[in-house]
C-alpha cells in the first residue's frame, strides 16, 4: 500500500524531496522504495543500480568540504548523484537517526498512510489508532489537499510523505477535503509505534500474514505466526506494498517455510556470498505469496526463495526488481554515504533487479481472492 509515512526511502535527490527504500522503505511501497540501514551499519542491504563513485570519491570530496567550511553532506550529495548509482544514498545526522528509528519499528508522525486515488488525488488511505491523525477524527478517504499551505496533488506520494514527516518540526497543518467540505487541521507529530507483522484468520480457515516490512523482529514474529498456526492450514503471505528492509529479517522469515538451504546469493565488489535460511522451518503447510509492483528488494528475496524453491504459489503481479547490495559507510562530518556494490540472485540464479519476480499466476484486480482460491486447492483451507 503506497506512502506509510514510517516507509525507508531511496536517497534525496535534493534537500526536501522524499528520502523514499531498502525498508524502507518501502517503508515504504510502489512509490516509496526502501534502504535501510543495518545492525552493525556495515551489513549489505539491498537496493538498485550499480555505483560508478567509491567510498573514496565520496569521503573524499566530503572531507575537502568540511576543511573548506563547506557541508560535507552536500559534497558527498554531488558525488553521488553524478556517479549514476540511482540509489544511492547520503543522509546527514538527523535523517539517519529517523532509519535507526524506523529499524526499531518507530517512526515521526502523525500516524497516516496516503495513497493516490482513482482520480489522482491524493487521500488518506489508513489512520492509525491513537496517532495524532485518530484524535483530530480524520478517516480513511479523506481528500490531502495541502501540507503546510503546499499543494500536493501533482507531488509524488514519497513527498507527500516526506512533508508529512517533516524532518524536525513538531507541528504540520493539513488542509482536508471529505463530501464536499473543506478545513484545516493543525496536528502535533508523535513518535509512532509500527506493526510490521499483523496476522488474521480467514473464514475458510487459513491464515493470513501479512509482512509490511522487515524490520527488527519481524522475521521471528512470521515464525511466530506459522508455528502457532492450527496444523495443516494454509498461509497466505501478503507481500504486497513491502518495500523492503533488513536482509537478515528476510532471511528469518523465509526461515518459516525452508528447513535450511539457500535463500539467495549475492557478490560484493565482485566476491560472491550466499544467504541461507535457518533449518527446522515448516515446510509441509500449503503457502500461497501475494505480490505486486510494491514488491520491493528484501521482499523480493523472500519471493524468490519460496518460488525458486517450490515451497510457494505466487501470486499477483511483476515485482519492482530492487534487488542490488549497498554498503553504508561514516563521512568525516558524521552523514552516512551509501554505495551500491554487488546484486543479489534467488537461488536458481534468477537476477531480480531491473526485472522483478513474475508470479506463477498472474492477477491484479481480486487478486487476493485468486490468492485463497489458489490456497483452498492446495488444501489450505478447510
Amino acid at each position: 500500500m503506497p506512502g506509510p509515512e514510517f516507509c525507508p526511502r531511496p536517497r534525496r535527490i535534493r534537500r526536501g524531496a522524499a528520502l523514499t527504500l531498502v525498508f524502507a522503505s518501502v517503508l515504504a511501497t510502489a512509490a516509496a522504495t526502501n534502504s535501510l540501514p543495518h545492525d552493525d551499519g556495515n551489513t549489505p542491504r539491498l537496493s538498485a543500480k550499480s555505483a560508478a563513485a567509491t567510498v573514496d570519491d565520496v569521503t573524499r570530496a566530503a572531507a575537502e568540504a568540511v576543511a573548506d567550511g563547506k557541508s560535507g553532506t552536500k559534497a558527498a550529495e554531488d558525488v553521488v548523484s553524478r556517479s549514476g548509482d540511482r540509489w544511492g544514498a547520503v543522509y546527514d545526522k538527523s535523517e539517519y537517526k529517523e532509519f535507526e528509528q524506523a529499524l526499531d519499528g518507530e517512526y515521526t508522525g502523525v500516524g497516516l498512510t496516503a495513497r493516490r486515488a482513482a482520480d489522482g488525488q491524493i487521500e488518506v488511505a489508513e489512520v492509525q489508532s491513537g496517532g495524532p491523525a485518530a484524535k483530530a477524527d480524520m478517516r480513511a478517504g479523506d481528500r490531502l489537499r495541502t501540507i503546510d499551505g503546499l499543494p500536493v496533488a501533482e507531488r509524488p506520494v514519497t513527498e507527500v510523505v516526506a512533508l508529512l514527516r517533516g524532518g524536525d518540526r513538531t507541528t504540520v497543518v493539513l488542509g482536508l477535503e471529505r463530501d464536499g467540505r473543506v478545513w484545516t487541521e493543525k496536528l502535533v507529530r508523535a513518535t509512532l509505534s509500527t506493526e510490521a507483522v499483523t496476522v488474521r484468520n480467514l473464514k475458510g480457515g487459513a491464515v493470513v500474514i501479512k509482512v509490511a516490512s522487515f524490520t527488527k523482529g519481524s522475521g521471528a514474529r512470521v515464525r511466530e505466526a506459522v508455528r502457532n498456526a492450527p496444523v495443516g492450514v494454509g498461509v497466505l503471505l501478503d507481500l504486497r506494498g513491502n518495500a523492503g528492509g533488513l536482509v537478515a529479517e528476510a532471511v528469518s522469515a523465509a526461515s518459516a517455510f525452508l528447513d535450511g538451504g539457500l535463500v539467495a546469493t549475492y557478490d560484493i565488489r565482485g566476491e560472491q556470498r550466499a544467504l541461507y535460511a535457518t533449518p527446522g522451518g515448516d515446510t509441509t503447510r500449503p503457502v500461497v505469496a501475494l505480490v505486486d509492483s510494491g514488491t520491493m528488494s528484501a521482499a523480493e528475496l523472500v519471493t524468490g526463495a519460496l518460488q525458486d524453491r517450490g515451497r510457494a504459489i505466487t501470486v499477483g503481479s511483476r515485482t519492482f526488481g530492487k534487488g542490488s547490495v549497498q554498503m553504508p559507510s561514516r563521512l568525516p562530518d558524521g552523514s552516512v554515504a551509501e554505495l551500491t556494490v554487488g546484486h543479489y540472485r534467488t537461488p536458481s540464479g534468477h537476477s531480480v533487479d531491473g526485472r522483478g519476480i513474475t508470479p506463477d499466476l498472474a492477477a491484479s484486480e481480486g487478486a487476493e481472492d485468486r490468492a485463497q482460491t489458489v490456497l483452498s486447492g492446495l488444501g489450505g483451507t478447510s
